[in-house]
């Protein structure tokens, strides 16, 4: 039979008032309809649960039987209940934020301290993902904010504020003859030009336009680059390097993720900057998502929205 919870709590202040007025008053409905509800109860279970007559009101020994079953049932639902409730403010005080690799330059420690002040119950729980996914998480709704390099793929999902905009670098072998070169050079730079005929280490296809960016294909001519091999991690992108894979453009701020054994890395002319940016789809406006959004709008260079979320500039 399918009881509804209404129904025995009413059952309960009843037997426990022993009075179908007050027991009406404690729960602030009318006599008629308090007296209907038991009647559809008496009638669910087939049995009469109280002894009625102008004076009093008894408990008949199914009602007896019932009472302490009922309480017990209500006081489960209303521990679900509270369980609920703080699930919910839980679920309501934490920001999940995702990354492929961490943001660096201070962005984490600012960004928190600007969200705690205004919100001090926040939770903000960080989690790293593959840089298969440029959305860090946004896409297939693991994270709520993200730190994404532009562009993204599907940008007009997504709303970003710009925390950084960087030259991009190239790494490569510490013993490659454009070091040498690099050395002498009046800025220690690189010419674009000079590695068009490299092997580059490239993001996984399902990077989308933010591969063909660090591939700087609108700085080819139209000269397709040489995949020397596919990176998901800084890791794998030092590895790559430091093998002879390939060679590959990064963010200045992301050099010392890969800068080690023999790999170095320099700064490339003729190539537009990169920007980093924190990200949350389209259409979330939850309290924690906005108060990421606006301290990173106040920690960069402003807020942009839809389309906005494409990529940089030619001139950045």
């Amino acid at each position: 039979m399918d009881v509804h919870g209404r129904d025995l709590r009413y059952f309960v202040a009843v037997a426990e008032e022993l009075n179908f007025t007050r027991a009406a008053e404690r729960l602030f409905i009318s006599q008629p309809a308090l007296s209907k509800r038991i009647r559809v109860l008496e009638k669910q279970l087939g049995a009469e649960l109280f002894l009625r007559d102008r004076r009093t009101v008894r408990l008949t020994a199914v009602g007896e039987v019932l009472l302490p079953r009922a309480r017990e049932v209500l006081s489960v639902w209303c521990s679900a209940e509270a369980a609920v409730v703080r699930a919910r403010e839980d679920e309501r005080s934490t920001l999940v934020v995702g990354m492929s690799a961490s943001p660096g330059r201070g962005l984490l420690p600012a960004l928190r301290a600007r969200v705690v002040s205004r919100h001090p119950t926040a939770r903000l729980v960080l989690r790293q993902v593959t840089w298969a996914d440029p959305s860090a998480g946004l896409a297939d709704g693991s994270t709520d904010v993200a730190f994404v390099w532009l562009p993204l793929p599907d940008a007009e999902r997504y709303r970003c504020a710009v925390v950084a905009h960087e030259p991009r670098w190239v790494a490569l072998p510490e013993g490659h003859p454009l070091a040498a070169r690099a050395a002498v050079d009046e800025e220690g730079a690189v010419d674009f030009a000079d590695l068009l005929d490299e092997p580059f280490l490239a993001l996984p296809p399902e990077a989308g336009p933010l591969r063909d960016h660090w591939l700087a294909l609108d700085a080819r001519g139209g000269r397709e680059p040489r995949i020397g091999g596919v990176v998901a991690s800084a890791e794998e992108t030092h590895e790559g390097v430091a093998n002879g894979q390939g060679v590959v453009l990064l963010a200045r701020g992301n050099a010392p993720l890969v800068v080690r054994d023999e790999v170095v890395a320099l700064p490339v002319r003729g190539v537009s900057p990169s920007r980093l940016a924190v990200a949350a789809r389209q259409g979330d406006h939850r309290p924690l998502v906005r108060a990421y959004l606006a301290a990173a709008t106040l920690v960069g260079s402003g807020l942009t929205a839809g389309g906005a979320c494409a990529g940089p500039s030619p001139t950045g």
